[in-house]
């Protein structure tokens, strides 16, 4: 038999914004009324990252978000209003803060596997810094008849390490990608000295030729980092969680620990890259099981040293196992966010443990209630589930305490399958499968 105990009465910090993904909802549109805003906005999504935006029409494809389509003709007067094309992006962000999400803005150009536009080197770094500037005051400050929408967090580029060759993110070296991020990165900060200013969204917090150049060159300069990103795929929830200490490691070594956020800001299940293993990884996106590593994810982040964790892709594509293609139904995979959301919501974690390694879990408490979030996750269809004792205690002794146990499997969504009355503390003996979720909501009667 698994246990997990739970302790109410021992905070353990904040419920973290694990649940941010990277794109928007989508509305329905004259054609069709197929849309996702109403299950997005239901999940309390806290941010969304931009990158990718401009692969999918309904955000406006390829005219969105970034730098070298808005910004057409790299050779016009980057002071000019009608140098840029705001139109598409201007649509596109309004729909992510109607859904009641913050946009998290990727400065830099979409993954190019094929032509390759954006994935050069600016001709002049510091013009392509003015230009990003301007992005801000677009958004930030009314600029070219624009919003004052107070986007905090700009990201500087997007994985300029990518090893595919030739390199889709990046044709220069690394040397000029060192060059541009910290030009950028000074003359952002000394226009909007109040922002978070980081980046650079590297394939891995492990690319210590990558680290040493940036973190180098930043210190060199004397240069604050309010950010630092990469990204992990990954079968196992620990690989993320492996990632994330390396990455406060890399903090740690270069002196940027105290005031530097650490953000993963692409994650998925990956079982391999190539072949065979890559049928799996996409056949793998919309079942049970990704739902199961998706909230392993989230349970485990919550415990790592990550300041926010952002999920690819909720956009239309093979990448997003939320929401289904074209009908834009939840998937299994929309429900571990659905209920990290009403645990965020809630606002304080307490403490949690789990004797069984395959079995994940979290724990949150607020005015509002209290939360547990349960899952049985491990890259082997083959595993075993078993007997699940959950342990509560630190429940108001005073007062009887109404709990809810919603499931989530093959046949139900999140759906409450027992209500419970209890007071202090309780006892629950649940079959677990392997891939099962629960969540158990609880509020004072």
């Amino acid at each position: 038999m698994s246990t997990v105990r739970v302790d109410f009465s021992r905070a353990d910090g904040a419920i973290k914004p694990m649940h941010s993904v990277n794109n928007g909802p989508v509305k329905g549109s004259l054609h069709t009324s197929m849309g996702n805003y109403e299950t997005y906005s239901a999940a309390n999504i806290p941010y969304a990252r931009t990158h990718d935006a401009s692969f999918y029409a309904g955000y406006g494809g390829e005219h969105t978000v970034d730098v070298h389509r808005v910004f057409r003709n790299f050779d016009a007067d980057a002071m000019d209003p009608a140098s840029y094309d705001f139109e598409q992006t201007d649509r596109y962000l309004q729909s992510i803060l109607a859904a009641g999400t913050k946009p998290f803005f990727r400065l830099g150009a979409s993954i190019e596997h094929e032509k390759k536009v954006g994935a050069y080197p600016p001709s002049d770094f510091q013009k392509w810094a003015v230009i990003c500037e301007h992005f801000v005051r677009h958004y930030n400050e009314g600029w070219a008849n624009g919003f004052h929408m107070d986007i905090e967090y700009w990201e500087i580029w997007n994985e300029p390490d990518n090893g595919d060759v030739p390199n889709p993110c990046w044709l220069g070296t690394a040397e000029q990608f060192a060059e541009l991020f910290a030009i950028t990165l000074r003359h952002l900060k000394s226009c909007f000295p109040q922002l978070k200013i980081g980046g650079p969204a590297l394939c891995t917090s492990r690319n210590d030729r990558f680290n040493e150049l940036l973190f180098t060159r930043l210190q060199q300069e004397g240069l604050p980092l309010d950010f630092f990103s990469f990204h992990c795929y990954a079968k196992e929830p620990e690989e993320l969680t492996d990632v994330a200490e390396y990455g406060k490691k890399v903090l740690q070594k270069y002196g940027y620990d105290k005031n530097t956020e650490l953000i993963l800001n692409e994650w998925n299940y990956v079982k391999g890259w190539r072949g065979a293993e890559y049928g799996e990884t996409m056949r793998t996106q919309r079942t049970l099981k990704a739902a199961a590593f998706y909230g392993a994810v989230l349970c485990a982040a919550q415990r790592s040293p990550l300041d926010h964790l952002m999920y690819y892709d909720a956009r239309p594509s093979n990448w997003n196992g939320m929401f289904s293609p074209v009908i834009l139904d939840p998937l299994k995979g929309y429900y571990p966010f659905l209920a990290w959301g009403s645990m965020y919501a809630l606002g304080g974690c307490v403490h949690s443990v789990s004797e069984d390694p395959t079995v994940y879990c979290a724990a949150a408490k607020g005015a509002d209630g209290a939360a547990v979030y349960v899952t049985r996750y491990v890259d082997d269809d083959t595993a075993d589930g078993g007997m699940l004792r959950l342990e509560l205690t630190g429940l108001d002794a005073d007062a009887p305490t109404r709990a809810e146990l919603c499931v989530l499997d093959a046949d139900r969504d999140l759906q409450p399958v027992m209500a419970l009355t209890f007071t202090g503390s309780a006892v629950l003996e649940l079959e677990l499968p392997l891939y099962t979720g629960y969540y158990l909501r609880m509020k004072k009667q």
